[in-house]
């Protein structure tokens, strides 16, 4: 039986997780603090969502322009990626989630990479959520990488090469709600096919503030919004007269 959660939505939620070197910069510490910091926010959200009714939870930890960061910085995050998903992967396991990355995998670590497989077969019958992690991930190459495979006659079509195109069995889910922290109004490259349709929310937290409140207040706001599609919402529809 569905929860009203569940019929509420949103079901399919996706976070950029900006942030993490402003706060650590504002206090004094080094970026890659604030990226440690950032995977606690990690563990809090993912821990959160299925009781909010999320099914399925992308998270933007590396885009492909982000290599053009610092080389310190990039093998930091590196390390901390394969850490991460390693140190994990039990807890994933036990709480009926299953993990898997989206995003090229030939430019990563032998060891990033090898964590990732783990982590994915270890945890494939999770059933309660899927945590998609995007790691050296760009909407656009994918976009290409997917159109380059020839015309598809159909959407549906298409969001299976889409998905086939960063490495993810299956259609490329819809975005139903698109958060961002730490200020920023931009989409950068994320998603930009699945969110034809998203509700945006920009918020001012920096990630590794951000809590379980804090998306507690944004599953709130997504349930307040009226999604029309294209179409006329109840209050704009003309009045049907009807006689006797």
């Amino acid at each position: 039986m569905q929860s009203t959660s569940d019929l509420l939505g949103p079901t399919h939620v996706a976070i950029i997780m900006d942030g993490n070197g402003r706060w650590a910069t504002t206090r004094g510490l080094p970026r890659i603090i604030g990226h440690r910091r950032g995977v606690e926010a990690v563990r809090r959200t993912v821990k959160a969502a299925p009781g909010l009714g999320i099914r399925v939870l992308t998270l933007f930890a590396f885009s492909a322009d982000n290599w053009k960061r610092p080389g310190a910085e990039v093998s930091a995050l590196m390390q901390l990626f394969g850490v991460f998903l390693v140190s994990e992967r039990e807890r994933l396991v036990r709480a009926g989630v299953r993990l898997s990355l989206i995003g090229r995998r030939d430019r990563l670590p032998g060891s990033v990479r090898a964590a990732a497989t783990a982590a994915e077969h270890a945890t494939a019958s999770g059933v309660d959520m899927h945590v998609r992690l995007a790691i050296d991930y760009s909407a656009r190459d994918a976009i290409v990488s997917a159109a380059a495979h020839g015309v598809e006659a159909t959407r549906a079509g298409f969001t299976r090469r889409l998905g086939a195109a960063y490495g993810e069995a299956g259609e490329a889910p819809d975005v139903d709600l698109l958060i961002r922290t730490g200020g920023e109004r931009r989409l950068s490259d994320f998603l930009l096919w699945e969110s034809a349709y998203a509700e945006l929310l920009f918020v001012p937290q920096l990630w590794p503030d951000f809590g379980i409140a804090d998306l507690t207040r944004a599953v709130h706001d997504f349930r307040r919004r009226e999604r029309r599609f294209g179409t006329l919402g109840p209050a704009s529809r003309p009045l049907r007269v009807v006689t006797r």
